[in-house]
């Protein structure tokens, strides 16, 4: 027997299928704060001082938490290659329009403080906010395509057509997760920005932060509602499936409706703890916003953000991207993954680099820990953003 097969086929697709949640959530509970505080950004400063305030919160660290968004994109195309393929293809200009933004974050954080003219710096703040609340409404819009479906068709050879168009992708109820996730990402700004700032800056993130947790929580409640109710038509197997089997999605029957979203609720009951985190930490952020418990309040923050991302994952296992045009084509854990000794290989490399990639960036943060007000950026004005 060689060595990758020690492990079940099935048990390998099972785990990739977690730690490509992992690296999903740890970038929305890492990047995300960027981007909440850059969406905060041109309301939470009222002047340049109060904005590099807010700026120097993340600027030690901000490059270093997009690295989950670049290995969750990598972990996609090498373990779950159908996916990478279609999603890529299909969200081409959303994609397009996301990296753009992206792409302006990182020029802004570096050229607003090249010149000392006001119209100047403003102008790059103003990048700063689109290149972060751009992100986060199209990532949000993004999932809820996906628990709609994606119109996608796969013919006898695996070949893929995509039907849809870049201004599709925006319907009402794509559009309540996008607002859903600026609301997350947003609180989560607002958490951070209470922990490690001081002076106005954190007392305006706090108020901001707070009106984004009672946004969050009301869409939340409403997008669970229109799911549960049978509004947003979920997908369901009804074939025999086999989670050992090699890659091909057009070997079982899909059916949707009936509020098949809810379906791995009623079997596992356990798994309305994600939800109740997504609501429990959102409300904790709330009252922590509130009363100043900062440590607490970012760690509520952080929970209701892995609650809200987890729900989504278990209500749709096992599928990873459903066709709404020919669901038997949908994409699940069992028929979508890479071979055998391609997830093993991963696997061992994951165990070997994540564990370096954590203890290097829990010390960067022990390092750079502190809170920054308006005379840290005074005392540090050559060095600080």
């Amino acid at each position: 027997m060689v060595l990758y097969e020690f492990i079940d086929y099935s048990t390998l697709k099972l785990i990739w299928w977690l730690l490509l949640g992992v690296l999903l959530i740890g970038f929305a509970m890492t990047d995300g704060f960027d981007m909440g505080v850059g969406a905060l950004l041109p309301f939470v400063g009222r002047t340049d001082t109060e904005r590099r305030v807010a700026i120097n919160t993340i600027g030690p660290t901000w490059e270093g938490n997009q690295v989950w968004f670049i290995l969750g994109g990598g972990a996609i195309f090498a373990a779950w290659p159908p996916l990478y393929a279609i999603s890529f293809s299909g969200f081409y200009l959303a994609m397009f329009v996301v990296l753009a933004a992206m792409i302006l974050r990182p020029v802004a954080f570096k050229y607003r403080s090249k010149r000392p003219d006001p119209g100047w710096r403003d102008r790059w703040d103003w990048a700063l906010f689109v290149g972060s609340f751009v992100p986060a409404l199209v990532f949000g819009v993004a999932v809820g395509n996906v628990l709609l479906g994606i119109p996608f068709k796969l013919d006898p050879d695996l070949r893929m057509t995509y039907d849809g168009s870049f201004f599709g992708l925006f319907s009402p109820f794509t559009l309540l997760c996008g607002l859903l996730s600026v609301c997350m990402l947003v609180m989560h700004g607002g958490a951070w920005l209470g922990l490690r700032a001081n002076g106005v800056v954190a007392e305006r993130g706090r108020r901001y932060g707070s009106f984004a947790a009672i946004g969050a929580i009301v869409l939340f409640a409403l997008g669970g509602y229109l799911v549960s109710a049978g509004y947003v038509d979920g997908y369901r197997i009804t074939s025999q499936i086999d989670p050992n089997m090699p890659s091909n999605p057009l070997w079982k029957t899909v059916v949707t409706g009936d509020a098949a979203w809810m379906q791995n609720y009623a079997a596992y009951p356990i798994l309305w703890l994600a939800p109740a985190l997504g609501f429990l930490g959102a409300f904790g952020a709330l009252a922590g916003l509130n009363s100043r418990f900062e440590r607490l309040t970012f760690v509520s923050s952080q929970l209701s953000v892995f609650g809200i991302i987890a729900t989504v994952g278990v209500s749709m296992f096992p599928f990873i991207l459903p066709s709404s045009v020919q669901p038997d084509a949908s994409l699940t854990v069992w028929d979508s993954a890479s071979t055998h000794r391609t997830l093993f290989n991963m696997l061992v490399a994951t165990i070997i680099f994540m564990p370096m990639i954590l203890i290097y960036t829990a010390w960067v943060y022990k390092v750079l820990w502190g809170k920054v007000d308006e005379q840290t950026i005074e005392n540090n004005n050559d060095t600080a953003y």
